[in-house]
């Protein structure tokens, strides 16, 4: 193996990761702030919850590759377009992280609630400070299934020619060299360690009532 590619390349291999890390972080942020409102409503309708649920969720079968390549019919935008991935991510978050957060608020205690009720909270003071803060551990465990999940499913975009992480593995493919890949895989799967770490102490600062470490 020839390890001094890796010295003689550190620039590019520090600008891929930077750009995988916001093709991940972007959409997944935008995709877990639609799926709250999304999420609330199908736990407050239940009538709705089969449809916003199992709707999201059919999302999560279309294949990446196809995605990213029918972005750019769709919004308009080049097929080397960032905001292509963005998009598509976005959606892979939601249809995963609907359900979570249904479930999450669905895990909270009628009696809990009623009591803020009483107390005189509105609907809006309810969900905002009793559920969501109680569905905080909740959220956040699938919040760590899907930073990983777009993680690994940003590398794809590198077929299409859009540059991060999986950038390393196609360049290894075709000048059959190992190291870019094997690169490639380390630092993905850093990423996913480091973020899947910082959630966890996320997880640990809200909701302090919790067992440290439990997750």
């Amino acid at each position: 193996m020839r390890l001094d590619w890796i010295t003689n390349n550190l620039e590019q291999i520090g600008q891929l990761t930077l750009s995988h890390l916001w093709l991940t972080l972007l959409p997944t942020l935008i995709g877990l702030l639609v799926s709250i409102p999304l999420g609330y409503l199908a736990f407050s309708y239940r009538r709705l919850h089969t449809f916003i649920v199992g709707g999201t969720s059919l999302f999560y079968t279309i294949p990446s590759l196809a995605l990213f390549i029918l972005m750019p019919q769709i919004l308009g935008t080049k097929i080397l377009d960032p905001m292509n991935i963005v998009v598509a991510l976005v959606i892979y978050t939601i249809a995963l992280l609907v359900r979570v957060v249904a479930d999450g608020l669905d895990s909270v205690s009628p009696d809990v609630v009623k009591a803020a009720e009483g107390i005189g909270y509105t609907r809006l003071q309810t969900f905002f400070k009793i559920q969501l803060p109680i569905s905080v551990p909740t959220i956040l465990s699938g919040l760590r299934v899907v930073v990983v999940a777009n993680i690994s499913i940003v590398t794809m975009a590198a077929v299409i020619g859009v540059a991060q992480l999986g950038t390393l593995f196609t360049m290894g493919f075709t000048r059959r060299l190992f190291v870019p890949i094997l690169v490639g895989l380390v630092v993905c799967l850093l990423l996913a360690l480091v973020l899947d770490r910082l959630l966890v102490l996320l997880s640990n600062r809200l909701t302090p009532w919790s067992q440290k470490g439990a997750m």
